[in-house]
């Protein structure tokens, strides 16, 4: 597949779009974000600030051209580091607005994860696995 096929270009401006959109709401909203942050994690306040501030940057960064490759090796590492979150909020059945919700939730977003850091760098064209197509060698 094409680094710049219609069908990555249009995958790259849904995660853009979904990253802006969380990016936004970690900061108007961090409520939620620091119930779930782990209690090792030092200056959560800052923290889930600076994710957010993290996730627009990604966004736009999927954007341009010259920032695309950063901007996916950046939300592919971002989504790393965020999983211990994920983890606390499922293992911990940590309330969120007064309310838990049940691993019919929990366990799919644990194991998507890992497809939404390779979703990062396949958007920003730091990998074309596994569309690649083999290559004939003369």
């Amino acid at each position: 597949m094409p680094r710049q096929s219609a069908v990555r270009t249009g995958f790259r401006w849904l995660l853009a779009l979904i990253y802006f959109a969380a990016g936004v709401i970690h900061i108007r909203s961090p409520g939620g974000f620091l119930a779930i942050t782990p209690g090792w994690v030092p200056f959560p306040d800052e923290v889930v600030f600076l994710t957010g501030v993290a996730e627009i940057a990604g966004a736009i960064g999927l954007m341009v051209p010259r920032l695309r490759f950063a901007a996916g090796i950046g939300l592919a590492l971002y989504a790393l580091c965020v999983w211990p979150a994920n983890i606390n909020h499922a293992v911990n059945d940590i309330a969120v607005g007064g309310r838990t919700l049940p691993w019919a939730y929990h366990a799919p977003r644990l194991l998507l994860q890992p497809v939404i850091i390779w979703w990062a760098l396949w958007v920003g064209g730091v990998t074309d696995w596994p569309f690649r197509r083999e290559q004939n060698m003369p």
